[in-house]
């Protein structure tokens, strides 16, 4: 959808109402993430008229095309309404079509899963499940590619995720000649095919008419302007989103109803725990900081605060951080309190007893294996360099990523530390210990590193360590990310 063209929309209440049918064809057409309605007039006639029409509100008229427009994700709700008035028309926009064959490899589904499947089922084949990480929220999407045969677009946020579902669906569904990738520099399309969201982002308007059926994995991030736009462009009528936790900090997860549709399934970690998932338990270990470390901290918030205060900046507002970034960077006090923010993040984030009770960690459980998350690189390094554990952090090569993560599988690695980008979508079987060393006040976080170590083995038992510096904002930042069942 251009700029241009959305910018026309601009009907009026009583040209949504009832319109008269000429006598020439009634089309319904795909343009740039939009679609189009012609050979209906926005002349308003009787509604008695026997050859009328109720326009949906979702339409509007469009004055230099002379016809209706809409985005695209309003294709079903147009389909339906002019099936309800019986009138003839002719779809140009659907160019998707049935799949040659449905599963190769079936397995059979976890109680669970048949009862995600069929709650989307009965909300129209359109809903967002939520199920916890580990519970196979991928098997239940296999399902429903099966279950209507229809040429399918995958979305998912990162390209190790992309690897993953292409292979799943080139082993699910052998009979396919092949799997579309759109992205990480590759571009083809197929009946079955997987993208980043970036690159749905950027095709969206010339590829939305091409599938059946849109998956949105890890739907969560799709609230964001830029990705919904891929949603909006895209005429699929049936859709289904899958999350572990739907919840976003700025409360925009209610627009994955009109995205996506409703959450048509949900279940959490607690009810999964023991039988589909590993047993967990989850510990908070509260960190001291030295004498010294504490003098340093109090003195850098000093500096950071104080300028707060002065330029009465209110950093619990949504534009907080930004307008403190605006105006630190304008005077060498400023910049001076952005080097005291940055300094006593780090102490707070790697504070000595921090490193200490890791080392601690590490010896109890050197026959297990650990991933131990930080909130930043730097003290992802710092971690990698002091104990000799490899790193992966989103500068690390993929190639280099691979070989980590394989290592760690064959157990050649006892340990590996990382910044964010195994928080999601990861599959690491044997993980069974976290340690979080410092993170953001994210639930939806927090979860996803738990549910990194939760993935059923026999005799497995995974355990959660938490490390929060008192006296500190890791305190405030702690109780915030904990706000989930699966923490009580």
């Amino acid at each position: 959808m251009t700029g241009e063209t959305n910018h026309s929309f601009h009907a009026s209440d009583r040209h949504r109402d009832v319109v008269w049918l000429p006598s020439v064809t009634v089309t319904l057409g795909f343009h740039s993430g939009t679609i189009e309605l012609r050979g209906v007039s926005n002349t308003t006639v009787d509604a008695a008229n026997e050859a009328s029409f109720r326009v949906p509100s979702c339409l509007a008229w469009d004055e230099r095309s002379a016809c209706y427009r809409a985005p695209a994700v309003h294709y079903a709700r147009v389909v339906l309404a002019l099936r309800a008035s019986r009138i003839a028309f002719e779809d140009r926009a659907r160019n998707y079509d049935e799949l040659a064959s449905g599963l190769s490899i079936h397995r059979e589904p976890r109680p669970y899963q048949r009862e995600a499947l069929e709650a989307w089922r009965q909300h129209s084949r359109r809903g967002v499940v939520v199920l916890p990480t580990g519970a196979g929220k991928t098997h239940v999407a296999i399902m429903a590619i099966d279950s209507v045969r229809r040429s399918t677009l995958v979305i998912a946020p990162t390209l190790d995720l992309v690897r993953q579902w292409y292979d799943i669906l080139r082993v699910s569904f052998s009979g396919q000649a092949r799997i579309g990738i759109v992205g990480g520099g590759e571009h083809t399309i197929e009946p079955l095919t997987v993208a980043t969201y970036d690159s749905a982002y950027l095709h969206m308007e010339h590829l939305g008419a091409k599938f059946g059926l849109v998956i949105f994995d890890e739907c969560h991030h799709l609230p964001s302007p830029s990705y919904a736009f891929a949603a909006q462009c895209c005429i699929a009528p049936f859709r289904l989103g899958l999350t572990a936790t739907p919840e976003r900090t700025d409360g925009r997860e209610a627009d994955l109803h009109a995205l996506v549709g409703p959450t048509v399934y949900r279940r959490d970690i607690r009810e999964f725990a023991g039988e589909y998932l590993a047993d967990y338990n989850t510990v908070r270990v509260d960190i001291e900081f030295t004498t010294e470390e504490r003098a340093e901290y109090e003195s850098e918030r000093a500096t950071y605060r104080d300028f707060l205060f002065a330029h009465r900046i209110d950093m619990s507002g949504p534009r907080g951080f930004q307008n403190f970034i605006i105006r630190a960077s304008q005077s060498a006090e400023g910049r001076q309190a952005i080097r005291a923010y940055r300094r006593q993040r780090e102490l707070a984030f790697a504070a000595s007893g921090k490193l200490a009770f890791v080392e601690h960690l590490f010896d109890k459980h050197k026959f297990d294996r650990v991933i131990v998350f930080t909130q930043d690189n730097a003290t992802a390094y710092l971690i990698a360099r002091q104990f000799l554990i490899p790193v992966i952090t989103h500068q690390t090569r993929v190639s280099e990523r691979s070989e980590i993560l394989e290592g760690f599988a064959a157990h050649r690695y006892g340990a590996i530390v990382t910044s964010k980008v195994l928080n999601e979508g990861v599959d690491i079987q044997d993980a069974n210990v976290a340690v979080i060393l410092s993170g953001s006040g994210s639930v939806r976080e927090h979860v996803q590193r738990l549910g990194r170590i939760l993935r059923k083995r026999e005799g497995k038992q995974a355990t959660l360590y938490e490390l929060v510096t008192m006296h500190t904002t890791e305190t405030t930042i702690s109780d915030r990310r904990r706000e989930h069942n699966a923490y009580r």
